[in-house]
C-alpha cells in the first residue's frame, strides 16, 4: 500500500508533534495509547531519515487536519501546544489527564478519577477555586464552553469526541478572546471526511467501568456531515464513586463557494458524578477508598474536621446543549471568520450541608469575528490579525438546603447577568533576517449583576448533632439581607513579543503581556458561616438563634498581572524540544478560601503575589523502535510581603511535576507503553504551609494490537504498583493536622477495549 504524500510542512513544532499532510484517501494512523512517538511517525515519512520504521496506513477516506491555526502556532512568541488524537487512542473514556499529560504547563489533578470536577490549571490562573470554575477559556471549535461571566464545567470538556486540542498559555489566549492569566484550549471537532466511514471504540474495567464512542461519516468536505455518540459509567474506586457521562452531537459543512465555507455544529451533554471528598491523612494511608464521615468529637472536642459524605451524599449533575456556527471566507491575502454560539446549561451541584444545594438553569450568547491580512509569501504568520468575542447570558440560581441529601428548604434566590467582551490586534513585523517583532493590544470590558429575588424576610437554617450528627436539631432563622450587586471590569492589556529563527530548526521567543481576569459569580456570591453539620447562616449547630448571614458579596477587583517569558522550540538529530520560562508579577490575585473543615470562606483579592515557571516538553527516538517523551513542569507560586501569610508557597501547587512516556513498537502491528506521573516534593495544602501532601509516583502500562486494517485491541493497567496517593487536595488558608484534605487517586486497574472502522 503506498502512500501519496501531498505537502509536508517543515517547521520544528510540527516535526515533533508528527503533523503531516496527506492526499485524500490515506489516512496515518499511530497504534497505540501514549502511542508511539510522533516524532518517530514525523521522521519515517521523511525521505534520508535514520528512523526506519514504517507507518501504519489504513484506507479511511480521511484526510489528517488540524487547527485553524496549522502552521502558525510553532512560530508564536510564546507557550503554544498541539495535541492530537493520536496521542490518546487506545485509552477508554480519555480524561483530561490522559489527554493534557504530554502538555508543560497544564497541571491536572484528578478529583475522583473519571467524569468529574478536577483541578485544572495554567500558570495557577484560578488554582484556589474548588471546584475549579475559573482561569482557562474553554472552547469548542474557537466558540467558548465558558460562561458569559468566565466560569466554566470542566466535565463538560469530552476529549472522546474531539480531533485534537490547541492549548494556549499565558497572554497567547488573548487572540482567542480570553481575559485570564491562564490561557485557552480549544477542542477542535474532526474533519468531514471524503468518503463515508464509522469508527467504533469501546471497553471496559476495573471499578465497574464500561464506555464506547461510535462516529459516522457522510458525504466530503464540500457538503458533508459527521454524528458521534459517546457514553462512559463507573463505579468508581471508592465508596460513594460513582460518575456517568452521555454526549451526542455533530457538524455538518457546505462550501457555499470557492470562498466561503460554512460548518454548523451541535452538542448535547448529560453529566453527573458523585462527589467522594476528601478524606485524612490516616485515612488516606489505611485505606484510601473510605469517605469522610464527618467530625468526631473526643473529649468535647470535634477532631477529623471534614464533611459527612455519607450522610450528605454530595454530587453534580449538569447538562448543557452547544450551537455554533462557523463561516469562513478566504479570499486569499484576506481572510475572516464568524461565528455564533448558544449555549444552555443546566447545572444542580449538592454541596455538603454546610454550603447547600445550588442550582443554576441559564444561557449564553456568543458572537465573534477575526480578520487576518497575510501577503503573498509573507510566511506563516499573518501580518496583521484582529478579533472580537462578545458573550452575554443570564441565569436563574436558587439555593436550598441539604438534608440528609434530599433537597430541602429554599433559603437563597437570584437572577444572574453578565457580559464579556474581548478585542484584540496584533502584528507580526519582519524587522531583519530571522527576526519578527509581534506588538498586541487586548481590551477586555466585562460587567456582573445579580438581582437578589428571595422574597422571604428570613432565611431557614437546619442543623444536626455534632453527638451524633445522624439526629437533627431544631430548625432556624436568620435575617434575609440583601445579596443584590451590579460591577463592571475595564482593562487594556498590551504585550510584544519578539522571535528569532537563526535556522529552520530553532526558534527563540521573548515576550512581555500585560493580563486581566475579572471575577465570576461564583467569586462574588458564596456562601458562608456553615459547618459540617450545619447549614450556611449558622455557625453554631446549637444556637438556631444566632444571628448570622448565609452569604457574602465581597466588592473584589479584577486580577491583573504583568508576565516576562522567554523560550526555545528546536530539533536537533532524534531530540526535539520546547522550553519556556515566565515571571508574573500579579495584583489582587483571586482566591476561594475555605476553612479546616472544608466550608467556605468567600473569595478575597490578595495584595501581591508573584508566579514563577519553566514548562519543558522533550521528545527523542531512542532507537528506531524505541520512543520517549518527558513533560516537566515546575511552578513556584507565592504570596509577596501579605501581612498573614508572608512569602508561603500558595496552597494546591505542586512545585515539580514530571510526565514521562515510553513506547516500544514491538511489531509491525504490536505496540506496547509505560507512562510515569512523578510528583517528587510535597505540595502545600494551606496557604499558611503548615499541611503538606506527600509525593508520588504511579506507573502505567498500556499497548495496542492491530488484528487488521479494520479492527484493533487494546488494554490497560493503571497504577502498576498500586500506590495510595492523594492525586489532589483541598485548598484551604489555615489547616488542622487531622482533617479531611487528602483526596485519593485510584488503587490499581485493569481495562481493555477495541476500536474498529468499516
Amino acid at each position: 500500500m503506498s502512500i501519496t504524500q501531498e505537502r509536508v510542512v517543515q517547521t520544528p513544532l510540527m516535526r515533533n508533534a508528527g503533523v503531516k499532510r496527506f492526499a485524500s484517501h490515506t489516512l496515518i494512523l499511530l497504534i497505540t495509547s501514549t502511542s508511539l512517538s510522533q516524532t518517530a511517525l514525523a521522521q519515517s515519512a521523511v525521505p534520508g531519515s535514520s528512523t526506519a520504521l514504517e507507518p501504519i496506513v489504513l484506507e479511511s477516506g480521511q484526510k489528517t487536519t488540524t487547527g485553524w491555526s496549522n502552521g502558525v502556532m510553532d512560530r508564536m512568541a510564546g507557550g503554544v501546544t498541539l495535541v492530537q488524537a493520536d496521542s490518546w487512542q487506545g485509552v477508554i473514556a480519555p480524561t483530561l489527564s490522559d489527554v493534557l499529560a504530554g502538555v508543560p504547563g497544564v497541571v491536572v489533578q484528578d478529583f475522583f478519577c473519571a467524569n468529574d470536577q478536577p483541578r485544572i490549571q495554567i500558570r495557577g490562573s484560578g488554582l484556589q477555586q474548588n471546584p475549579v470554575e475559573r482561569g482557562i477559556l474553554m472552547l469548542h471549535d474557537g466558540l467558548p464552553i465558558n460562561r458569559a461571566d468566565g466560569s466554566y464545567i470542566v466535565g463538560l470538556a469530552n476529549p472522546s469526541t474531539a480531533q485534537g486540542v490547541e492549548v494556549y498559555r499565558g497572554y497567547m489566549a488573548n487572540r482567542l478572546g480570553a481575559t485570564v492569566l491562564g490561557g485557552a484550549m480549544n477542542f477542535m471537532s474532526p474533519p468531514i471526511t471524503g468518503a463515508p466511514g464509522v469508527e467504533i471504540s469501546t471497553g471496559g474495567g476495573s471499578f465497574g467501568q464500561v464506555g464506547g464512542t461510535a462516529r459516522a461519516n457522510f458525504g466530503d468536505e464540500s457538503l458533508g456531515a459527521s454524528i458521534y455518540a459517546d457514553a462512559t459509567r463507573r463505579d468508581g474506586f471508592r465508596d460513594y464513586n460513582s460518575s456517568e457521562r452521555v454526549s451526542f452531537g455533530g457538524s455538518f459543512v457546505a462550501e457555499l463557494s470557492d470562498v466561503v465555507t460554512t460548518r454548523v455544529f451541535f452538542d448535547y451533554t448529560d453529566l453527573g458524578f458523585d462527589v467522594a471528598g476528601p478524606i485524612n491523612k490516616a485515612a488516606l494511608d489505611s485505606d484510601p477508598s473510605q469517605v469522610s464521615a464527618g467530625p468526631v468529637i473526643v473529649g468535647g472536642v470535634a477532631t477529623n474536621p471534614g464533611p459527612n459524605v455519607l450522610r450528605d451524599k454530595p454530587r453534580r449533575d449538569a447538562t448543557q446543549v452547544m450551537l455554533g456556527s462557523r463561516t469562513t471566507i478566504d479570499l486569499g491575502e484576506h481572510r475572516i471568520d464568524l461565528g455564533l454560539g448558544y449555549t444552555h446549561t443546566d447545572d444542580s451541584f449538592r454541596f455538603p450541608v454546610s454550603a447547600g444545594i445550588r442550582e443554576t438553569v441559564g444561557g449564553d450568547l456568543t458572537g465573534m469575528a477575526r480578520y487576518s491580512y497575510a501577503p503573498d509569501g509573507f510566511g506563516d504568520l499573518p501580518l496583521f490579525e484582529t478579533s472580537a468575542l462578545y458573550t452575554i447570558g443570564s441565569a436563574d440560581r436558587r439555593y436550598y438546603l441539604n438534608e440528609s441529601g434530599t433537597r430541602g428548604s429554599l433559603f437563597g434566590e437570584n437572577d444572574l447577568d453578565a457580559s464579556s467582551l474581548s478585542l484584540h490586534a496584533g502584528f507580526n513585523i519582519p524587522v531583519a533576517d530571522g527576526w519578527t517583532v509581534s506588538p498586541a493590544i487586548s481590551y477586555a470590558h466585562a460587567s456582573r449583576r445579580n438581582s437578589d429575588t428571595y422574597s422571604s424576610a428570613t432565611r431557614p437554617t437546619i442543623a444536626y448533632n455534632p453527638m451524633n450528627p445522624t439526629v437533627r436539631l431544631p430548625n432556624g432563622a436568620i435575617t434575609a439581607t440583601d445579596t443584590s450587586y451590579d460591577r463592571s471590569y475595564t482593562a487594556w492589556s498590551p504585550s510584544l513579543g519578539v522571535t528569532f529563527e537563526p535556522s529552520a530548526d530553532h526558534i527563540f521567543f521573548a515576550a512581555i503581556s500585560r493580563s486581566f481576569e475579572p471575577p465570576t459569580h461564583d467569586d462574588l456570591l458564596a456562601t458562608i458561616n456553615g459547618t459540617p453539620n450545619s447549614s450556611p447562616g449558622r455557625p453554631a449547630p446549637a444556637n438556631p438563634s444566632l444571628p448570622s448571614n448565609a452569604f457574602i458579596t465581597p466588592a473584589l477587583e479584577a486580577q491583573t498581572a504583568t508576565t516576562l517569558e522567554g523560550g526555545w522550540r528546536g530539533q536537533t538529530g532524534r531530540v526535539g524540544w520546547d522550553l519556556t520560562t515566565y515571571y508574573s508579577w500579579i495584583d489582587n490575585e483571586l482566591l476561594s478560601l475555605r476553612d479546616a473543615t472544608g466550608a467556605p470562606i468567600g473569595a478575597i483579592n490578595a495584595d501581591r503575589t508573584r508566579h514563577f515557571g519553566i514548562e519543558i516538553g522533550l521528545s527523542t527516538d531512542l532507537t528506531d523502535r524505541l520512543t520517549g517523551r518527558i513533560a516537566y513542569t515546575f511552578q513556584d507560586f507565592r504570596f509577596v510581603d501579605d501581612p498573614l501569610r508572608g512569602d508561603n508557597y500558595l496552597a494546591g501547587a505542586p512545585r515539580h511535576i514530571v510526565n514521562l512516556a515510553l513506547a516500544y513498537q514491538a511489531t509491525d502491528d504490536w505496540t506496547i507503553s509505560t507512562s510515569l506521573k512523578w510528583v517528587p516534593d510535597e505540595t502545600p495544602v494551606d496557604n499558611m504551609n503548615t499541611l503538606w501532601a506527600d509525593p508520588y509516583a504511579v506507573i502505567d502500562l498500556k499497548t495496542e494490537y492491530r488484528i487488521n486494517d479494520k479492527l484493533s485491541i487494546f488494554g490497560e493497567i493503571t497504577n502498576l504498583f498500586d500506590e495510595k496517593y492523594a492525586s489532589s487536595t483541598l485548598v484551604v488558608d489555615q489547616a488542622t493536622a487531622g482533617q479531611a484534605a487528602y483526596i485519593p487517586g485510584d488503587g490499581r486497574g485493569f481495562y481493555a477495549g477495541l476500536r474498529s472502522r468499516f
